[in-house]
């Protein structure tokens, strides 16, 4: 098999074969060739229907016609400037217009710069050191926000080589916990600068808020003058037009965005009220900066990306997702799995536990090692699934209904084996 050939060779040049952690799995990960449009293919020759999705951004499909034109098109233009382009206060706009908190835009990289540079902007902003995450939620890989969930009020770092006075100041509390937020606040409000949060965790699986809950951490950053900001990285441009802050109606300080933004190519942002981000350099002080910042060939794929998403296309993956949920539920019933079906819109994971999954501890009560059985099964029936219980799923627009029905047959077949 080409791919175990392959991955045997990766070994000598890439750590552990791979170029990020989650993509090597047991015995080897398949090495792809191709994709299109609700499929991969690998160079082994077999294809799957994909709901990993390269982690999200694909929300239109592998090689959407639309964005390779674009992108082509900017190619034979160049590939980077180092000065400003027209479009770059194209997309601006087209953001400004979407996304309700969003008073101007700063284009970065990646989701982790994104992040890391929001964390920054909310410190100057207040003045306060510390920050508030919640445990199992995942805000890239800078040392900041690398905290291990669960280990207590002052988070350790999750990876040797992040000193562990760069997080003695990122404080770790349950999601969707009312209290736990109250007491925090209660005790060390004069000290924090920010509640970073995922109004949808993805890097958990898949977690939504509970009923009233992102309205409760928008009143109580009010009345304690914290910065509130939403990680969109995942939810940005998927759950609505506007995001999660549009499908719940709640409006952020600042947030960040990713993956969908950039049309399958590298992208992230920066966005917010407009008395945040003239603190950015160069109109104010906070420095961010980027040779990549605003690259035209990632520019060019989102604008592309985001003038394909309207009304139809948010309902049409709403569906999909809807059905996809009531189907997996309908296989537990039958089966007399305990088993828990997550998700909302167009994301779903399904839980290896009998526990009502609603934060970072429940979701650590499923069993692994099923779940590893159960993506094998899957992968072997030509569906792919990210390999990880503590990921999500997505759906896109050309996931077919026959796409569904055979990805719900291979599951029931998988729970069965």
């Amino acid at each position: 098999m080409r791919s175990q050939d392959l991955f045997e060779e990766s070994k000598k040049y890439l750590p552990g074969g791979v170029d990020s952690p989650v993509r090597a799995y047991e015995p080897y990960p398949f090495f792809a060739e191709r994709a299109e449009g609700s499929h991969i293919y690998d160079v082994d020759g077999r294809g799957y229907i994909d709901y990993c999705l390269a982690y999200g951004p694909l929300v239109l499909g592998h090689a959407n016609p639309k964005v390779k034109e674009a992108v082509k098109e900017q190619i034979e233009l160049g590939s980077a400037y180092g000065v400003p382009t027209e479009k770059e206060i194209e997309l601006a706009k087209l953001v400004i217009k979407k996304v309700p908190c969003a008073d101007m835009v700063r284009f970065v990289n990646s989701g982790t710069e994104a992040t890391m540079s929001a964390i920054r902007l909310a410190r100057a902003y207040t003045g306060n050191k510390k920050i508030v995450k919640f445990e199992g939620s995942y805000h890239g890989a800078h040392d900041y926000v690398l905290v291990k969930s669960g280990s207590g009020a002052m988070g350790l770092p999750d990876s040797p080589g992040v000193p562990g006075e760069t997080t003695k100041n990122t404080i770790l509390i349950p999601f969707n916990d009312y209290g736990a937020v109250t007491q925090l606040i209660d005790d060390q409000k004069e000290e924090i600068a920010a509640i970073i949060v995922e109004p949808v965790m993805g890097n958990i699986g898949c977690i939504p808020p509970k009923e009233g809950y992102l309205n409760f951490l928008r009143e109580i950053t009010n009345e304690n003058n914290i910065v509130l900001i939403f990680d969109e990285v995942i939810t940005g441009f998927r759950l609505a037009e506007g995001g999660a802050q549009e499908y719940y109606g709640i409006k952020p300080d600042l947030v960040t965005m990713g993956k969908i933004l950039g049309g399958g190519y590298p992208m992230g942002s920066l966005a917010g009220k407009r008395e945040y981000m003239e603190m950015i350099a160069p109109s104010g002080n906070v420095y961010q900066a980027g040779t990549f910042n605003g690259n035209p060939i990632s520019v060019s794929a989102g604008l592309a990306t985001l003038k394909q998403l309207d009304d139809s296309f948010y309902k049409d993956l709403s569906d999909k997702g809807n059905y996809m949920r009531k189907g997996i539920s309908d296989i537990l019933d039958e089966q007399g799995l305990q088993y828990q079906v997550a998700g909302l819109s167009s994301m779903f994971q399904l839980y290896f536990t009998d526990k009502k999954v609603m934060d970072y501890k429940d979701a650590k009560t499923s069993n692994t090692e099923k779940f590893t059985k159960y993506f094998h099964n899957l992968l072997g029936a030509g569906v792919f699934i990210p390999p990880s219980q503590f990921e999500c799923c997505f759906i896109s627009l050309f996931h077919s209904e026959e796409d569904l029905e055979h990805t719900l047959e291979a599951i029931e077949q998988a729970l069965k084996d």
